[in-house]
């Protein structure tokens, strides 16, 4: 007999806590006693926590989620924390919905490939016990935040997540490189985060509660006093609402590297190649994304004005971020302002929608690209971690002709670019088409600003394939590479540690698992799962629709062919012929540089400086001059206190000698 899954709370629960038992173990007990079986420990949680993942999400989408066919928002567990008055509290609570059950499956299985590979990557690594240890902590606090069902909760796990990246972004300490970079992701959000804050407190103020459920429903009804009090108060013409949208949503831009805010996801690359998978798959960079998704309903019902500033940020977040990715040389680097622009299409995807029905499609499109960006993602990741491992480099200068010598890599990262770049019928073709036919029905501009986009991410992801495994032969590998007509190892053989290049079966086995997923995660009706309103939503294909994004797609593969197959000048000549486009995406477009000049020469110059002085001679003089007063007094004053009894028996008598006069003054 079936066993059908129940809504088991205890489960659900132990899907985060597993990770966070993992940290406390490992980090307080792991140098010492597991320093050798640290990874075994992580994994081995991580592996129960994403089949209780799947196992969450299959009894939710097939068993007891779904009631006269829409799937509700359950909460199968609320523990209020701390009761500020009726109806405000902060809880800890698990909201089990279609876009946590899928982020539950997503964040699991992506830390799972990690954890694996990472078994091999980082093996032989001093601090490898810590390590693991961090990568407990990130994904215990991308899971709490998922499963929130309270807002200030997702705060708490969204901050849990910036501490996470800042200890991982920095794992090498001892790197002055590293250091900054962790500093500068840790401060940029910091600048987000307070607006998330302010803009909790602005839509918990009218609407009188922190809880999603309650919040939402009371934001999205005219009727009710919180909506009226919330669109009646304005700032400068703009209803408090509409404020309070947008604050949050800067939040999410911080998080997710949205322009203008997007600066330190370059940098993060700092960290081991694995996180940086983790990173940009399934936790910090989708955590924007996914906040907005779950306020949807008051954007798209409350504030279409809040909404469509998310599509225009996402549109110009994705196409400047593709420009910058045609030009640089790291691949790693490539990778980030990949990602940049991955997640820019999933914003505008969401501000382009409406709620309900087939008008929703942006928002269904957007989490099934969130879906299969995390497979094929991952996927580039961990590759170009196999890539950096084997060569000890991540310039592009250094690389040529490995796919004779990374066979497995060469074709799983194939893989991965034919699905971000849009051929069918892999993964990604088919959440970009939903997302291109979206902004087609509801926003021309931003569909025109996609369309490009693609073109432009299917040329710099082959111009990144073509130099790492064609092009040349780097004259690095000549004298290190085995033999490359020798028969390929077996799987059994790479098991077993024999093909030491592509890092044996620990670093193998995560790119075959998201080589598969890459491929056939299209296929999945994801709109039957996870719609604006929880309705079942029908997805069609559209060949004549797809004709100008595929084609495109296939331009920019086939000019990245004939420019980067082989070795020429043509790519030279190319960046010659754009020398001042090219060089302002080269040196990204100079953001960089404008936050610098602000901060360095305005702020600190025109603010701080004068601050500064004002302190150290205005405020700090002041309280200077009263300690210097107090002490010239007490030198004018002390000779009073003398000690000496004579004096003061004379001190005594002219006292009541005094005292008689003024009495026989007043009495006469």
């Amino acid at each position: 007999m079936r066993v059908r899954p129940m809504l088991n709370a205890t489960y659900i629960a132990l899907i985060p806590l597993l990770p966070l038992a993992g940290f406390l173990m490992l980090g307080i007990f792991g140098r010492k006693y597991f320093k050798n079986t640290s990874g075994i420990i992580g994994t081995t949680l991580l592996l129960v926590s994403t089949v209780l993942a799947l196992y969450t999400a299959y009894g939710y989408f097939f068993e007891y989620g779904k009631v006269e066919g829409i799937y509700q928002k359950l909460v199968p567990l609320k523990y209020t924390w701390l009761q500020f008055s009726e109806g405000v509290s902060i809880d800890m609570g698990i909201i089990l919905d279609p876009i946590s059950a899928m982020m539950l499956v997503v964040v699991t299985f992506i830390s799972l490939m990690v954890h694996i590979y990472s078994l091999g990557y980082m093996k032989g690594d001093e601090r490898f016990p810590v390590y693991y240890a961090f990568l407990g902590l990130f994904t215990f606090s991308m899971l709490g935040l998922v499963v929130s069902s309270n807002i200030f909760q997702i705060y708490i796990f969204w901050e849990l997540v910036g501490v996470s990246s800042f200890l991982l972004i920095g794992y090498y300490y001892d790197k002055p490189s590293a250091v900054a970079a962790c500093k500068k992701a840790f401060i940029v959000t910091r600048f987000a985060d307070v607006g998330f804050l302010i803009g909790i407190l602005i839509l918990s103020f009218h609407s009188g509660t922190l809880d999603f459920n309650t919040l939402i429903a009371t934001l999205t009804s005219p009727e009710t006093a919180g909506y009226k009090s919330a669109a009646a108060a304005s700032f400068i013409g703009v209803s408090a609402l509409t404020w309070g949208l947008a604050l949050v949503f800067i939040g999410g831009a911080g998080k997710s590297a949205m322009f203008p805010l997007h600066i330190w996801l370059p940098d993060a690359m700092e960290g081991p190649t694995p996180v940086s998978a983790l990173i940009h798959a399934a936790t910090m960079v989708v955590a924007g994304v996914f906040l907005v998704a779950r306020l949807f309903p008051v954007f798209a019902i409350s504030s279409p004005n809040a909404l469509t500033m998310v599509g225009y940020v996402g549109a110009i977040s994705a196409l400047i971020a593709a420009l910058i990715a045609c030009t640089q040389t790291d691949i790693k680097r490539v990778l980030a302002y990949s990602t940049m622009s991955q997640i820019g299409y999933m914003m505008f995807a969401l501000g382009v929608s409406k709620y309900g029905g087939e008008d929703g499609l942006g928002y269904t499109a957007s989490m099934f690209h969130l879906f299969t960006h995390a497979m094929f993602k991952a996927l580039l990741f961990l590759g170009a971690g196999a890539v950096i491992h084997y060569i000890h480099s991540n310039e592009m200068k250094d690389m040529g002709g490995l796919r004779k010598y990374l066979p497995i890599t060469h074709i799983t990262f194939l893989i991965a670019c034919l699905a971000i770049a849009g051929v069918p019928p892999f993964a990604g073709f088919f959440s970009k088409e939903e997302i291109l036919l979206a902004a087609y029905q509801n926003n021309p501009s931003i569909y025109w600003i996609a369309l490009i986009t693609s073109g432009l991410t299917a040329f710099y992801m082959f111009r990144l394939y073509f130099n790492i495994f064609w092009n040349k032969e780097a004259h690095v590998h000549k004298k290190v590479l085995p033999n490359p007509n020798a028969p390929a190892p077996s799987l059994l053989e790479r098991a077993g540690g024999e093909a030491k290049g592509e890092g044996g079966f620990a670093m193998m086995m995560p790119l075959i698992l998201l080589a598969v997923g890459a491929a056939v995660a299209g296929f999945i009706p994801f709109g039957h799962f996870v719609s604006s309103d929880g309705k079942r939503l029908e997805t069609a294909f559209h060949l004549q629709f797809s004709i100008a994004p595929v084609a495109l797609g296939l331009a920019g593969i086939f000019i990245a062919m004939w420019m980067y197959k082989t070795e020429n000048d043509k790519p030279d000549k190319f960046a010659a012929s754009l020398s001042g486009l090219y060089k302002a995406a080269y040196h990204k477009f100079y953001i960089d540089e404008i936050y610098l000049f602000i901060t360095q020469k305005i702020i600190f110059n025109l603010i701080g400086r004068p601050a500064a002085w004002i302190d150290k001679n205005v405020v700090d003089g002041l309280v200077n001059a009263t300690g210097n007063g107090t002490k010239d007094i007490s030198e004018i004053i002390k000779g009073v206190q003398s000690g000496k009894v004579q004096q003061y028996a004379i001190y005594f008598l002219v006292g009541i000698i005094g005292l008689a006069l003024l009495f026989i003054y007043w009495w006469t």
